[in-house]
C-alpha cells in the first residue's frame, strides 16, 4: 500500500477508535472533558498510535492483537496530547497557536488546559491498564511500564524539564542529544516497542524495534529542528522560528541547514536497516521512516 494511502486509512482507525474511547462531553463534567476533547481532536497526523500499529503488523496479522496495538496507541496519543497542552502554556513555551487552531489555554484558561492535560494523561493510564483478552498480564504490565517510562521523569518529561532549564544558554552537543532522547525521542520508541510487544514480538524483535524506534525519534525531532528554523507559522500551524526566539539549541543550531538534513537522513537510513529481518509485514515502518523524514509540518 501506498504510504499515504496506508497512513490515511490508520488514521481514521485512530480517530474512529478515540472518538469511542473518550468519554463523552456532557453530565457534571462537561467543561473539562471538552477542554481534553477539543486537543484530542484538533487535527493531528497520529503518527504515534500508527507507528504501534504498524509495529504489530510486522510481527502479527492477527485481528485480535491489532486491536489491542490499537487502544494502547490511543492511549499513547492521549499522553502526547496532554504533553503539547503542558508544552503550549505560559510557563513553558507560551504558544497560542497549535496545529493552527488557538491552544487550550487561548480558550479555556491556564487551570483548564491543565487540567485537561491532567486527565488525559490519567486516562491514557485507564486505558493500558483494563482487562485485555488478546495479551498476557506479564505482556500487559511490560507495556504499562514501558509507556510510564517513555512519559515520566528519565523521559518525556525530564526532557521538557531539560529543554526548559537550558534556554538561552550554551551546553554541549551531547546534552542536546540527550534532550531530544528524552523529549521526543523516548514515547516514539515507546510506541514501537509497545506494538511489538503487544503482537508477541519475541526478545530479537523487540530489541531491533528498539533500535528502529530510537533512530526514528531522532529523525523525528532532528526534522521538528529543521523545519522550525526553515518554515512558516501558517504551513507548520504553529509559530515558526520558535526555538531561536526562545534561545534553544537545535541541530541546525550546532551543524548548520545542511549538515542537519544529512544527519536526519542517516538516523532514517539506521531505523530502516533495523527493520531488514522482519522481511514484508514491515514495509510500512520503512515507508513511515522516509515519510518522517520527507514531512513539511
Amino acid at each position: 500500500m501506498e504510504i499515504n494511502q496506508y497512513l490515511n486509512h490508520k488514521k481514521q482507525l485512530v480517530e474512529d477508535k478515540l472518538d469511542s474511547l473518550m468519554l463523552a462531553a456532557d453530565g457534571p463534567f462537561s467543561d473539562h472533558i471538552e477542554a481534553m476533547r477539543y486537543s484530542l481532536f484538533v487535527g493531528g497526523k497520529r503518527v504515534r498510535p500508527i507507528l504501534c500499529l504498524a509495529s504489530t503488523e510486522a510481527v502479527s496479522s492477527t485481528r485480535a492483537l491489532l486491536e489491542e496495538a490499537l487502544i494502547i496507541g490511543c492511549a499513547i496519543e492521549c499522553i502526547h496530547t496532554y504533553s503539547l497542552i503542558h508544552d503550549d502554556l505560559p510557563a513553558m513555551d507560551d504558544d497560542e497557536l497549535r496545529r493552527g487552531q488557538p491552544t487550550n489555554h487561548i480558550l479555556y484558561g491556564e487551570a483548564g488546559a491543565i487540567l485537561a492535560g491532567d486527565g488525559l494523561l490519567t486516562f491514557a493510564f485507564e486505558l493500558l491498564a483494563k482487562s485485555r483478552s488478546s495479551i498476557s498480564t506479564a505482556r500487559q504490565l511490560r507495556i504499562i511500564r514501558l509507556v510510564a517510562e517513555a512519559a515520566g521523569p528519565l523521559g518525556m518529561v525530564g526532557g521538557q524539564a531539560l529543554d526548559i532549564a537550558g534556554e538561552n544558554s550554551n551546553y554541549p552537543f551531547e546534552h542536546l542529544q540527550m534532550i531530544h532522547r528524552s523529549k521526543t525521542g523516548a514515547l516514539i520508541r515507546c510506541c514501537v516497542q509497545a506494538g511489538g510487544i503487544a503482537g508477541g514480538a519475541d526478545e530479537q524483535q523487540i530489541e531491533q524495534l528498539t533500535l528502529y524506534g530510537e533512530a526514528i525519534g531522532l529523525a523525528f525531532q532532528i526534522v521538528d529542528d529543521l523545519l522550525d528554523a526553515t518554515s512558516t507559522t501558517e504551513v507548520l500551524g504553529k509559530s515558526a522560528g520558535a526555538d531561536q526566539m526562545r534561545g534553544k539549541a537545535t541541530y541546525p543550531a550546532f551543524f548548520g541547514i545542511e549538515k542537519t538534513k544529512s544527519l536526519a537522513l542517516q538516523a532514517v537510513e539506521q531505523a530502516k536497516s533495523a527493520l531488514d529481518a522482519f522481511g514484508p509485514p514491515a514495509a510500512p515502518l520503512v515507508q513511515l521512516a522516509d515519510y518522517i523524514y520527507a514531512r513539511t509540518h
